[in-house]
């Protein structure tokens, strides 16, 4: 029997992947097909920006930007005929049409364990699930006495992965320790970083290994009752994993007897505060109570006094989905991927000025440059690469030279970003720095819960002087203001938003200094970002006259004739860059306020 398994992940179904997949079970279930078939409805395979995709087993086969018309001959050349239907195939880099996601070079370089089953099964199917292996390990944690778990989650060495690194076991063991009921188990699934989508993938496309990460949590704790606190705007997130208890809790595997074992676990989905702090764990737990998500300080951890004051183990999606796992293959298998101080894998959500976007899983220790050249393909337009962004809003700018730096939670730290959940954002050299570290202190100055002075008033400050710098009003001396404010953020900040809301401001400081200085002293912008500070003009030796950068201008302020070098009217022009993005000879160029 063949199976064709449509991604119906976010991304592929905002292309109309569900059309797709409903188009494949009309014809399946027809007599238009006269070899049996299953369709499959799949979560995110993690490359959204070839969606919607289609593989087909048992042939590996992946077709890529699937739609409706192209089902029918889907059906007849591939299923009937055993034929490629060459045009819908993934061109590789060297031009070259590849089979199945393991040709695809952002596929094949990556280890899959947290997104083990994701594209590969039916999310709220608990049948699939089953199928693949999973409640395996809850079945075998029942067998064994908490101690053995806590013991195999620190051999494991697995941290974090919600951005503190913490280690997982540790956490565990000190709830484990206090003798009191009741006690909980949480999800953080409030995942708000712009541009990431790991855990919302996870919930999407494999809700029950979360599950079974919780139960078997719960175990190890002494719990019987959890939360999933999930982002609300992660709607299809919410649904999965409420049908996904629902069919655990009718099969007996949770619920009040869990697996026939006399235990008890129940678990609900609480949606999300609709604010960015409430990723932090006192401001989830908060949110939870039904309180406002705002932090309290952690002289008492929430181990301890967690949830309604009791002790309460909270982990992110990705730390949960890895626990399954763990306990199937053991502690010391998993701790043989990774590097020394960091375990196992790590789920990235590659995006920006780089060929291939996506959800990226290799083991921890990998290299900047491995990511973004060997998987991401490298820049788009192979433009020079200027830097890349790690760990999220409150992360730090990474240069080039920087690029073979060992992805992990200590490297990075000792640069000055961070991992974070797990944000990968490439920029070129069209990126003004300055303007990056503006536009995140705006998103964190929104996003601030305002409880602590150091943050709210120190982001607005921010905010004022970077937005001055940008604009020509800046100062030299504002550049030792910018660092005195983010050391003090960062030493007196109540949580970990405030203190690591510095990071991308301290960090392009730190290595793009020269930017700032350009701004200040010589009113330009070297990217050709801010508008205040940049004019554009045409290089009559380079321009072709094709006029496409006048058909692109939105403010009619270029003129010429086919095959003439252009003009731009500086008057008119309100340096949006569109010229500069359409010309394909790179005749557009960019000037200061003050040239002439």
């Amino acid at each position: 029997m063949r199976t064709i398994r449509v991604c119906c992940g976010t991304g592929c179904l905002a292309n109309g992947s569900a059309q797709v997949a409903a188009e494949f079970e009309r014809l399946t279930q027809g007599t238009q097909v006269q070899v049996e078939c299953h369709v499959k409805r799949t979560g995110c395979n993690g490359f959204c920006e070839n969606g919607p995709l289609v593989t087909i087993l048992p042939d590996e086969i992946a077709y890529y930007r699937v739609k409706v018309a192209d089902v029918p001959e889907i059906l007849e050349r591939t299923i009937q005929k055993g034929e490629l239907v060459e045009r819908l195939l993934y061109k590789n880099d060297a031009g070259q049409r590849v089979r199945g996601q393991s040709d695809n070079p952002f596929y094949a370089p990556q280890m899959k364990i947290a997104l083990r089953n994701i594209g590969k099964i039916e999310p709220a199917n608990v049948d699939d699930y089953l199928a693949s292996g999973g409640y395996e390990a809850l079945k075998k944690a029942l067998t064994m006495t908490p101690e053995q778990i806590l013991d195999e989650m620190d051999a494991s060495g697995l941290r974090g992965r919600g951005g503190a690194g913490f280690p997982t076991g540790r956490k565990w063991r000190t709830a484990a320790g206090y003798d009191v009921t009741p006690k909980y188990v949480a999800c953080n699934g409030d995942e708000g970083d712009p541009g990431a989508f790991m855990d919302r993938s996870i919930l999407e496309g494999d809700p029950h290994s979360v599950l079974e990460g919780m139960a078997i949590c719960a175990l190890a704790i002494g719990t019987e009752e959890g939360f999933l606190y999930i982002r609300d705007e992660y709607a299809l997130a919410v649904q999965n994993v409420r049908a996904a208890i629902a069919a655990a809790e009718a099969r007996g595997i949770l619920g009040d007897d869990v697996l026939g074992s006399g235990k008890k676990l129940l678990l609900s989905v609480v949606r999300g505060g609709g604010a960015f702090v409430c990723g932090e764990s006192t401001a989830l737990m908060a949110s939870i109570e039904g309180r406002v998500g705002e932090p309290r300080a952690k002289y008492i951890r929430s181990v301890q006094r967690g949830l309604w004051d009791r002790p309460t183990v909270l982990n992110n999606v990705e730390t949960l989905a890895n626990v399954p796992y763990i306990i199937a293959h053991g502690g010391a298998h998993y701790a043989s991927v990774g590097t020394e101080g960091s375990k196992g894998t790590k789920v990235f959500a590659l995006v920006g000025k780089v060929k291939r976007t996506g959800l990226v899983e290799v083991p921890m220790g990998a290299t900047l440059r491995h990511l973004i050249y060997d998987i991401g393909g490298g820049v788009q337009g192979d433009r020079p690469f200027k830097a890349v962004q790690t760990g999220g809003p409150s992360g730090g700018c990474i240069p080039e030279s920087m690029l073979d730096l060992p992805v992990d939670f200590d490297t990075l730290k000792q640069y000055g970003a961070m991992m974070g959940s797990g944000g990968m954002i490439v920029m070129d050299d069209r990126s003004c720095m300055v303007e990056v570290a503006r536009y995140y202190v705006n998103f964190l100055c929104g996003e601030s819960c305002g409880k602590c002075t150091p943050c709210r008033e120190g982001l607005k400050q921010m905010l004022a002087i970077l937005t001055d710098i940008c604009e020509g009003r800046g100062t030299l001396e504002d550049l030792d203001l910018l660092e005195q404010l983010g050391e003090t953020m960062q030493d007196c900040s109540l949580c970990a938003l405030g203190k690591s809301a510095p990071n991308p401001v301290l960090t392009t400081l730190k290595y793009f200094r020269e930017e700032y200085e350009a701004h200040i002293k010589e009113h330009r912008c070297p990217a050709g970002v801010c508008k205040a500070l940049t004019a554009f003009a045409i290089d009559p030796a380079a321009c072709k006259g094709c006029t496409a950068c006048a058909r692109a201008c939105p403010a009619g302020a270029i003129t010429g004739t086919a095959k003439q070098p252009h003009t731009i009217d500086r008057a008119k022009c309100i340096a949006c860059g569109s010229c500069r993005e359409a010309c394909r000879f790179g005749a557009v160029r960019t000037k200061g306020r003050d040239d002439t």
